[in-house]
């Protein structure tokens, strides 16, 4: 255990203005704090707080961090309040330990809801001073050393998931790839064990077979750069287990499959040699094309910059090369806490300067609970990156896979809510294009449009998804506030009542509701009866005074005014839905599923949606068609192979109008020079009537095929 004064000399060593009463106050605060309380492996607690601070120092951080790092459990773990450490040590070592505090005490129904909440408090914490992270991520690795020490296997696992899900993506965000390697590691020991053993012992039969290549190598690229000119050190390396893992994993192959098991580094004291150094192995050995990338240009969003290529070096074998500056690798090593080092005190306290962190902010802002907020901070947080251009040659990095949508709203969501179309590299593009490092994008919008549902199936980024859904909920609330106040008002007349705000506004009051909006929307929810409002509304409301009724139906993209369907087993009052998967039309074989606080659901039979409640059978509830006459529409679609030639589109078009229907939607998923696929929402009065327009269009010359689908991408049979 690390005694007082070495902690202090080890700041000191890299701190000239180390301020040893704070380290010295905190040192003794937290060990009486402890006091005999003992970790899982038997040594004193002291010993944790201890072990962080050592962490630190390695990293060379200032006397208020490692201060942090000695008190960062006393306020969980023993009686210590946040109030006395603001008296003993100040309002900035306070907040800090504040922010760092776990948040176990707070009770959520799931374990995933509890990890979310905290990661997301987090995450408000540290971007205020990114010190926060920094002592987390240190505290969690001292947990990770000492993983073993808890004997349920599953309990280690958890943790260790967590470990690789959300901490060694932070830090590989900071830059911090040395912490973030050994993360990794220690992780993977515990979730696969097995995958683990099997990978060391590889790497380890890899030396033994050839135990001098990665000195030879290391000696030939040295002489190589020396004798034109380069004064450069080299390093090798053998890929870490974790990072070899991962490949095999996301790529299907198998050990043996891999080309870049041993990488070696170039690292030369200015930029301008980083290029020079490029050149030389270049001109020396054959590129391997697809595998340059040039970080130095173009930096990652975690400032990480170096040159990486491949070539088929000595041997005759693929050989991983990345070349940066000494200070580009004190960075890629310790990340935002080299700045300590070549920057000290120049800001790195603000954590929202990153921009990846304000883009977390902004879907913290954007996602309406804990669990959405989780799901897209790791699609904000785990994907590989291509960098874009904006028409001004603004830089806008995004994740492997992202489309031209991700790339409206990483310019603004408000650019993302309006787009109606985008052109690349001065071409129009479907706005599902996905794009190519080096595209030059622009996005065009319409005050007109906005955000579809159908987005939602092929955006990536967490910045995009939740924003449309976020607007996409509420317009449902909308939509259902508005349902609900046409029901009530309804439900009114049918017993006499006089409808009025001033009622409305009554009853929310009684029934312990915000207001009357809320109360419209769980009418319309399906939350509130009409009954229960009626009684709060009017004290001498009677149910016997009812006369019978038909609910209302609407449709998830537009409210229907006018078509009722007959309804067995189901309270009248109850809002219903067309399902959007399947996008049933009067005529198809339908079925309903209750969904608390959504009404009932309605499907098509065929629906593949259906099979998620086979287990369920009292969420299942029998309804049909009314049989009477009505001038409302629905919408179905398809899916058609079109010739691609000029005028296809207003063939179609005119092939719908001529049968009285209606394009309402209309995108072109997949394209090649003779054919493309294009997917188009009818409007429809029912299922004869879409028969008739598919018949005809598989009369004309121009259509190879149509059938009608679900929204899930499955093919159904018309």
């Amino acid at each position: 255990m690390i005694r007082q004064f070495e902690l202090v000399d080890l700041v000191r060593a890299y701190d000239k203005n180390v301020d040893e009463a704070l380290l010295n106050r905190a040192y003794v605060f937290a060990m009486k704090a402890h006091g005999t309380q003992k970790r899982a492996s038997g040594d004193p607690y002291f010993s944790h707080p201890l072990e962080v601070a050592g962490i630190l120092t390695s990293m060379k951080l200032d006397s208020d961090t490692i201060a942090t790092a000695l008190l960062h459990d006393v306020v969980e773990d023993t009686v210590a309040t946040i109030p006395e450490i603001d008296e003993a040590f100040g309002p900035k070592i306070a907040e800090l330990v504040d922010g760092v505090t776990k948040l176990s005490k707070i009770e959520l129904q799931t374990e995933s809801v509890r990890q979310a909440e905290n990661f997301r408090k987090f995450l408000l914490a540290m971007s205020n001073d990114i010190r926060v992270l920094l002592v987390k991520l240190a505290d969690r690795l001292h947990n990770m050393r000492t993983l073993f020490h808890i004997k349920k296997r599953e309990k280690r696992r958890r943790i260790s998931l967590e470990t690789l899900e959300i901490y060694a993506p932070l830090a590989e965000r900071l830059g911090m790839n040395e912490l973030k390697d050994e993360l990794q590691h220690l992780a993977l020991e515990h979730f696969d064990p097995e995958a683990m053993e099997a990978i060391t012992t590889r790497l380890n039969y890899l030396i033994e077979q050839d135990p001098y290549l990665e000195k030879e190598t290391i000696e030939t690229l040295r002489n190589l750069l020396r004798e034109n000119g380069v004064d450069a050190e080299v390093y090798g390396r053998i890929k870490k287990p974790y990072s070899i893992w991962r490949k095999m994993e996301n790529r299907k192959i198998e050990f043996e499959q891999l080309s870049d098991v041993l990488a070696f580094r170039i690292v030369v004291p200015e930029a301008a040699d980083c290029y020079k150094a490029l050149g030389i192995v270049h001109q020396t050995y054959s590129v391997i094309p697809g595998r340059f990338k040039d970080y130095i240009s173009i930096p990652k969003p975690n400032f990480y910059r170096s040159i990486h290529t491949t070539v088929i070096g000595p041997n005759k074998r693929p050989l991983e090369v990345q070349i940066r500056t000494f200070e580009m690798h004190d960075e890629a090593d310790y990340g935002v806490a080299a700045h300590w080092q070549y920057k000290q005190g120049t800001g790195v306290e603000n954590g929202s300067q990153y921009r990846w962190m304000q883009e977390l902010l902004d879907i913290n802002a954007q996602s309406d609970d804990a669990e959405d907020f989780m799901e897209h901070s790791k699609l904000a947080m785990f994907k590989d990156q291509v960098f874009c251009y904006t028409p001004k040659g603004e830089i806008v990095p995004l994740p492997k896979g992202a489309t031209c949508v991700d790339f409206a709203y990483a310019v603004h969501t408000e650019v993302g809510n309006r787009c109606v179309g985008a052109k690349v590299n001065s071409r129009m593009v479907p706005l599902r294009n996905k794009l190519q490092n080096g595209d030059q994008v622009e996005i065009l919008t319409s005050k007109d449009q906005t955000p579809s549902q159908r987005w939602q199936s092929f955006v990536v980024t967490g910045r995009a998804r939740s924003a449309i859904k976020r607007y996409i909920k509420n317009k449902e609330y909308a939509e259902y506030s508005q349902l609900g106040r046409n029901l009530i008002e309804r439900a009114c007349r049918r017993n006499g009542y006089e409808f009025s705000e001033t009622v409305i506004d009554d009853a929310a009051k009684v029934m312990k509701l915000d207001d009357a909006e809320m109360l419209y929307t769980y009418l319309g929810q399906g939350a509130l009866s009409e009954d229960a409002v009626l009684r709060s509304a009017f004290p001498g409301f009677q149910e016997d005074k009812r006369s019978d009724a038909l609910p209302l139906v609407h449709q998830d993209d537009e409210a229907i005014s006018g078509d009722v369907i007959s309804v067995s087993g189901i309270k009248e009052g109850t809002a219903f839905h067309l399902s959007s998967c399947c996008s049933p039309i009067k005529g198809d074989r339908i079925i309903g599923i209750k969904r608390p606080g959504q009404g009932v659901q309605i499907h098509r039979t065929e629906c593949p949606e259906l099979a998620a409640f086979d287990e369920m059978p009292e969420l299942w509830v029998d309804i049909g068609w009314k049989t009477n006459e009505d001038d409302d529409f629905y919408v179905a679609l398809l899916s058609l192979d079109v010739v691609n030639q000029r005028g296809v589109l207003a063939e179609i078009a005119s092939i719908v109008a001529k049968n009285g229907g209606n394009v309402s939607n209309l995108i072109i998923p997949e394209r090649d020079p003779e054919f493309y696929v294009m997917h188009i929402d009818v409007e429809v009065r029912d299922d004869e009537h879409l028969k008739t327009i598919m018949r005809t269009m598989r009369i004309s010359k121009l259509v190879s095929r149509v059938d009608r689908i679900n929204r899930l991408g499955d093919k159904e049979t018309a």
